[in-house]
C-alpha cells in the first residue's frame, strides 16, 4: 500500500505518525498495558510498587518474602535491593518529597525508614496496637497515613504517623465517622485536603476530609463488587486509578467516582500501582497472577511524582 504524507499507521502498542519530507516518530499508545519484567521474579506477595527521584521502581517480595526488589528505569529484568531484618515482611513503599524510603512491615507492625543512598532498613515507627500496616500515602509534609485492616474481622482504621513538635514519631488512630471495613488502598487528593481509602470486603472506595487526627465528611463515591479492589493511586488532575484485584483491570475514576476508563491488563491480579518514568506518566502495576510488573502510559503526571520534584 502506497504511504501518503498524511497517513496514519498503527502497530502494536505505539502510535507512528508519518508526515511528509520529515521522519517517523514513535510515542507509546496511552493506556495500553504491557508486560515489563519476566514471571516469576516475585513471589504472590509482590506489592508496593513506588519509583524515586532517579525513576527507579521498588517492589516487596522478589523472589522470597521479607525481600525489596528494584528495577532500574528502562531495564526489563529486577535485582534484590535490600532485604528486611528478619521476620518482617513488607506490603508498602512510598517515598516522602526528601527521598526518603519508608515501607510498611505488615508481620512485625512496622514502619522502615530507608535514608536516600542507604541500604539497611531501620524502625521509624512501631505500634502492637495495629492489626497489619497494609498500604501507605505521604502528605507534603511527610505525615504518613497507613491503611490497618483487620481481614478476620472484615474491618479497619486509619494510622496517621508523624513527627511530633520535640521531634519524636508519633502514630495515633484517626477518628472516622463510621465503620470502616476493611481498609486497603489509600491515598490523598493533590491538594492534600482529602483522603481516598478502598475497603476490599465491600469493594467501596471511600472519600474523607482531613482535620488534624479527624476524618470527617465521609463521601462513598464508587461501589465496585466485594473483594476485587486494592491499591488506590492520585493523579495530579484529581483522577483515581484502582487496582480491581481478580478483575484485571484499572479502574480510572473522577474525584466524584463517576467511572472515565478501564484500562485491560495482562494479568487478572492487580495489587497496586505507581506512577514514574521521566515525567511521571508512566504507570506501573504489580501483578500477583504470575509474579511480575507491567506498565502503561498515561495522559497526565502522578500526584507523588510530582510532589517528590518539588513542582506541585
Amino acid at each position: 500500500m502506497a504511504i501518503t504524507s498524511r497517513a496514519i499507521f498503527w502497530c502494536l502498542c505505539c502510535e507512528i505518525l508519518i508526515v511528509a519530507g520529515g521522519a517517523a516518530a514513535a510515542q507509546p499508545a496511552l493506556f495500553e498495558s504491557r508486560q515489563v519484567t519476566p514471571a516469576g521474579e516475585y513471589t504472590f506477595g509482590i506489592e508496593g510498587p513506588a519509583v524515586d527521584l532517579d525513576g527507579n521502581l521498588f517492589v516487596v517480595n522478589i523472589g522470597r518474602a521479607g525481600t525489596i526488589g528494584r528495577l532500574s528505569q528502562g531495564a526489563s529484568q529486577s535485582e534484590k535491593f535490600l532485604d528486611l531484618p528478619e521476620g518482617s515482611v513488607g506490603n508498602a513503599i512510598r517515598f516522602s518529597p526528601d527521598g526518603t524510603m519508608f515501607v510498611a512491615d505488615y508481620k512485625k507492625h512496622n514502619i522502615f525508614l530507608v535514608a536516600k543512598g542507604a541500604s539497611d532498613a531501620a524502625v521509624w515507627f512501631h505500634s502492637d496496637q495495629m492489626n497489619q500496616p497494609n498500604d501507605m500515602t505521604i502528605a507534603r509534609d511527610s505525615t504518613i497515613y497507613a491503611s490497618d485492616p483487620n481481614w478476620k474481622g472484615r474491618s479497619g482504621r486509619i494510622w496517621r504517623i508523624a513527627r511530633g513538635a520535640d521531634g519524636a514519631v508519633q502514630g495515633e488512630v484517626m477518628t472516622a465517622p463510621r465503620a470502616m471495613g476493611t481498609t486497603n488502598g489509600i491515598d490523598l487528593s493533590p491538594d492534600g485536603r482529602r483522603l481516598y481509602v478502598s475497603e476490599s470486603n465491600s469493594g467501596q472506595v471511600w472519600s474523607y476530609s482531613l482535620h488534624g487526627n479527624d476524618l470527617t465528611d465521609a463521601r462513598l463515591i464508587r461501589t465496585f463488587e466485594p473483594d476485587t479492589v486494592d491499591g488506590v493511586r492520585t493523579d495530579v488532575s484529581g483522577r483515581l486509578f484502582v487496582a480491581r484485584i481478580l478483575k484485571g483491570a484499572i479502574a480510572v475514576l473522577d474525584p466524584n467516582g463517576s467511572l472515565q476508563r478501564e484500562i485491560v491488563l495482562r494479568g487478572k491480579e492487580p495489587t497496586n500501582l505507581a506512577f514514574g518514568g521521566s515525567d511521571g506518566q508512566t504507570v506501573f502495576v504489580t501483578q500477583r497472577q504470575g509474579g511480575f510488573i507491567e506498565s502503561f502510559r498515561t495522559d497526565r503526571e502522578g500526584r507523588e511524582h510530582c510532589l517528590q520534584r518539588g513542582n506541585c
